[in-house]
């Protein structure tokens, strides 16, 4: 079954040419041009990928990225916009999304970006991992996160991330090796993207109860350990 991509954009010059060469590239695809339609789109339809403008006639992109996130939408948003700068880019992630395009950008680009995230947020995972039934376990296959019988709602990203921390619970996980397996060789914005992530995942853990914290090893990486008690 073709994977699921909503296209969020308001202007009819630049959606038609990213809905045709999405559809080209075997994707079903659908095309909305409010940020009310998109989250009403993705609340009753599964949908694998939202690529998001963030210049909306009624709703700013990034207010709905936040809602998405907020309503449990764990698919990938891709963020496409005129603002090229650092900090809207950090702000972005930092509202849940999991990549950024700024425009403009050529459509080969445009392809590429698709394809890497989607393989990120569907490549087939290692054995699952469970940690403590009643604290906080990860289901690999099916990229679900569980604190005790309550799941927690995580990006792809955060998803990503938190895997690997947990597959190596009390060892330290380099940054170099985080950004090589979380992001795309073709990224080139700042490693602070990895900060971000990792804010927003601390935060989801300690909110959710998890007796685990991510710790931060100076000059190193991170490290997934134990709350004392």
């Amino acid at each position: 079954m073709a994977q699921r991509v909503l296209v969020v954009e308001d202007e009819e010059d630049i959606a038609f040419p990213l809905v045709r060469t999405l559809e080209r590239e075997g994707y079903d695809v659908a095309w909305v041009d409010t940020g009310q339609r998109a989250l009403d789109d993705v609340a009753a339809t599964p949908t694998e990928l939202v690529i998001l403008d963030l210049g909306l006639p009624d709703i700013d992109g990034l207010e709905v990225c936040k809602r998405a996130r907020e309503a449990g939408f764990t698919g990938g948003i891709m963020i496409v916009t005129a603002r090229a700068g650092e900090l809207d880019r950090v702000v972005g992630l930092d509202t849940g999304a999991d990549d950024y395009l700024s425009k403009p950008f050529g459509l080969a680009e445009l392809q590429a970006r698709v394809r890497a995230l989607l393989r990120r947020l569907n490549a087939p995972g290692r054995e699952e991992t469970h940690g403590d039934p009643d604290g906080l376990h990860v289901d690999v296959a099916a990229r679900r996160v569980y604190a005790g019988q309550t799941e927690v709602a995580l990006t792809g990203k955060e998803f990503d991330v938190l895997s690997i921390l947990v597959a190596n619970r009390d060892k330290v996980v380099s940054r170099g090796r985080l950004m090589a397996d979380v992001w795309d060789e073709n990224w080139y914005g700042s490693t602070k993207t990895l900060d971000v992530t990792i804010g927003r995942l601390r935060q989801k853990l300690e909110g959710a109860g998890v007796g685990e914290k991510v710790v931060a090893v100076r000059g190193v990486g991170f490290r997934l350990e134990s709350v004392p008690a």
